[in-house]
């Protein structure tokens, strides 16, 4: 029996960044299936629900490239309950935001960020980030196996 491939979660506001990101991750062969959240309510609502929700996958993404700066509960939040979840904590949180400043990435990193990566400006340069992305977390990284 095939297991199916885990989503990727990316919790993301802009829908322009999320299209760019799409198109950067099919560029590069990603067989996860990507799922949006556009705010960090919605992402917790998927996260700490998953499965009692028909409308969300009934299985946790293997990783989740999370935005600081939304509206509503933000990214830090968002890294902090996860942290905090002991059915959450071991899913690998990329933060992937354009703050390069040094309070946020310290922060994010006393949360438990897995990762800081700031999103580039132009789009070769996602590319390379996402390619980076792919290739370390989802095809040399031993990830936990939850659910």
């Amino acid at each position: 029996m095939i297991t199916p491939l885990k989503p990727v979660l990316v919790v993301e506001d802009s829908a322009e960044d999320f299209t760019a990101l799409g198109r950067a991750f099919r560029k590069h062969a990603l067989q996860n299936p990507v799922l949006r959240c556009e705010d960090g309510d919605q992402a917790l609502n998927y996260l700490q629900g998953y499965g009692k929700n028909p409308a969300w996958p009934a299985v946790l993404p293997a990783i989740i490239l999370l935005d600081l700066n939304m509206p509503g509960t933000d990214g830090r939040a968002v890294l902090e309950a996860l942290k905090h979840d002991p059915q959450l904590l071991s899913i690998p949180v990329i933060i992937f935001t354009t703050s390069s400043n040094a309070k946020d990435i310290e922060d994010c990193y006393r949360l438990g960020a897995n990762s800081y990566l700031t999103k580039p400006v132009g789009y070769s340069e996602l590319e390379e980030k996402v390619r980076l992305i792919v290739r370390y977390w989802l095809e040399s990284s031993e990830l936990p196996s939850q659910n």
